[in-house]
């Protein structure tokens, strides 16, 4: 470009000094200016609105872009000098910053290492310089005193007996290192045996198989890391080979091998096992076999008992009910029903004499007519004062009252639903004695249906089916219902209709369930040979599983007085348990084996089918494949 015409008219670059002192510049930043001159006028900062592109493009195109730096105190670009940059250059590499100063210029002493014979100063010494000094002799003459006085005590010579070193201290357990708690000794080598021997006996040595097996096994794997040989005398015997090896190997085992001293906890096996009472002392309980009561034919699937505990009622898959008076093992009765009796319930209000049993398809409501004839003449006219409503309501069963030969065997009502489904498995009695559940055995949602007796009513409490149901329950106080499908036991409320509590059983296939009368607790036994007893206010997982059975679980029982629980199995045994439920809630349930009854012979792989506790003594009923009921005492 052509030069200014106006380049000579350019005043110098001014030199603007600020005179604000070492102070952090930062206190100017929200401010126009920068700090004050020699004549105290502003020193405005300069408008900067360089972005990073032109930063760029100035580092490309200024040749002195690198020698340009901002002066912190004015805010301007200073263009450094040659002389500066040769000063910055000097200084990064360590020497002086003044170019003529010689760093290696010989020294000049300034005093000389011959003795003057002039002194520097012609000063008298003082006296105190060779008189004794009076503080010091004051000092000693107070450590005199001290000593003594027994104050200061002198120090005792040194024995100069040598000091010997115990190598073998930490073999001691009671000496000073073996008492150091964190000291871990070095684990010993094993000593060396037969088979280390120069001459070992024959059976040491190796055969050619064995020398081969030796030979192809892993190093680790081998019982010994040397094969044993045998030498005519001492003499003959070479340096061992792998000698230094070995040595190198146990040291660093020594020293990189991390040890650690594991807590051993002294218990004693006695104290894991839970304190449990002896049985003698939780009488009574049942031990012997008292009666057997004989007469079916065939497999005794199910028992009931009245609520005086006068009668007994037996079903049977020989197509008979018998009515038994448990006393005396005499059969008062014998109701042939035309079909297995899968169910049978005695209806537990005591002012009412009636049976509800199972047949394939229906129920039989029967009145056995046995002990007080007022009972069970009330319980007839009960039945036949019912007057049906007006409208015939729609219900999934049919009441039908029974025929004159049906009246006279003591058969008084049978139900049947409309379409005969599968056979009807279950029958159970609400603690009222006015409703009963009915279970069948198939899929759908008509598997459970509550009946109501005095309005000859049926319904059909669940929309739709949550599985195989194996069995129901009335709650003995509350108004709930236990449903147990395979693998669980669902709680509903009645009044509130809607389930309350699911229990898992932790077991494959639930075959039987009773609910203690308190109500808390509920036991179920299994397929699978577990019995399982939930604590209902603690959790839905049962509080113990007891496996005490061989076989499967076929039926389980709860006394109604007595602390006391039966399981009956396949198996062919009844184990009595004792099942303490304390009213302390923190105080968990005590259960305890008492007693195995046996006496039932297996038949077909079947044992014992049903058991069943007498209302008010401490007695147990079971009933068998072998066709026979059982009475221990």
């Amino acid at each position: 470009p052509p030069p200014c015409p106006h380049a000579a008219s350019v005043p110098p670059p001014q030199d603007i000094r600020n005179t604000v002192g070492n102070i952090p510049m930062e206190w100017y930043e929200d401010f126009p200016h920068i700090g004050y001159d020699l004549d105290g006028r502003k020193i405005y900062k300069p408008i900067r609105n360089k972005d990073e592109l032109d930063k760029f493009l100035e580092k490309m195109e200024n040749p002195d872009y690198w020698r340009t730096v901002q002066d912190k105190m004015t805010g301007a670009d200073i263009k450094l000098t040659d002389e500066q940059v040769e000063l910055v250059q000097r200084l990064q590499k360590g020497q002086f910053g003044d170019v003529h100063f010689d760093p290696y210029e010989p020294a000049v002493d300034f005093f000389t290492h011959e003795v003057m014979i002039h002194p520097v100063t012609n000063r008298p010494a003082d006296k105190r310089s060779f008189i004794p000094s009076l503080i010091e002799k004051e000092k000693v003459s107070k450590l005199v005193h001290a000593i003594k006085m027994g104050w200061i005590k002198p120090r005792k010579p040194k024995e100069d007996t040598p000091t010997y070193y115990d190598l073998w201290a930490h073999e001691d357990p009671n000496s000073i290192l073996g008492r150091h708690k964190m000291h871990v000794p070095a684990p010993k080598m094993k000593l060396p045996g037969h088979e280390e021997s120069y001459n070992p006996p024959p059976e040491y040595l190796l055969s050619e198989e064995e020398k081969l097996a030796w030979e192809q096994q892993e190093p680790a794997e081998r019982k010994l890391n040397f094969v044993p040989q045998q030498y005519r005398c001492l003499r003959a015997v070479p340096a061992y080979p792998h000698f230094i090896q070995e040595r190198f190997e146990r040291c660093l085992d020594l020293y990189l091998c991390p040890r650690q001293r594991k807590m051993r906890v002294n218990v004693d096996p006695e104290d894991l096992i839970p304190k449990l009472p002896k049985p003698r002392d939780l009488q009574p309980f049942p031990t012997t076999q008292a009666l057997v009561y004989r007469g079916h034919t065939s497999l005794v699937r199910c028992l009931s008992i009245s609520p005086s505990g006068q009668w007994l009622a037996s079903g049977s898959d020989d197509c008979t009910v018998r009515f038994w008076e448990v006393c005396t093992a005499r059969c008062m009765k014998t109701l042939p029903v035309g079909g297995v009796v899968k169910s049978i319930a005695w209806n537990p209000n005591p002012t009412v004499c009636l049976v509800a049993v199972c047949v394939e398809q229906s129920v039989l409501l029967v009145n056995p007519c046995l002990g007080d004839k007022l009972l069970y003449g009330a319980t007839d006219q009960v039945l036949e004062s019912y007057t049906p409503p007006e409208e015939e309501r729609v219900q999934p069963v049919q009441w039908l009252t029974a025929t004159v030969e049906e009246h006279s065997k003591g058969i008084r009502l049978t139900h049947l639903p409309p379409r005969s489904p599968q056979a009807l498995k279950q029958v159970t009695w609400h603690g009222k004695g006015d409703y009963f559940a009915t279970v069948v055995s198939d899929n759908s949602s008509m598997q459970v249906l509550i009946h109501q007796t005095s309005k000859r009513w049926s319904q059909n409490p669940f929309r739709k089916s949550k599985g195989l149901v194996q069995c129901v329950l009335f709650h003995p106080i509350r108004p709930y219902f236990f449903v147990a499908t395979q693998r669980y036991v669902r709680v509903y409320n009645l009044l509130k209709q809607e389930l309350t509590k699911k229990l898992m059983a932790n077991c494959k296939w639930v075959s039987s369930m009773a609910i203690h009368p308190g109500g808390d607790n509920v036991i179920c036994g299994s397929y699978d040979s577990k019995l399982a007893w939930f604590d209902l206010d603690l959790s839905t997982r049962p509080y113990q599983l007891l496996r005490h059975h061989k076989k499967a679980l076929r039926s389980v029982a709860f006394h109604k007085h007595y602390p006391l629980f039966a399981s009956g199995s396949d198996d062919g045994t009844v184990i009595v348990c004792h099942g303490m439920v304390y009213n302390d809630l923190l105080q968990n349930p005590l259960l305890v084996p008492v007693k195995v009854l046996k006496g039932h012979a297996l038949t077909l792989d079947l044992g014992v089918l049903d058991v069943l506790f007498h209302p008010t003594q401490p007695w147990v009923f079971s009933s068998g494949a072998d066709g026979t009921v059982r009475l221990y005492t």
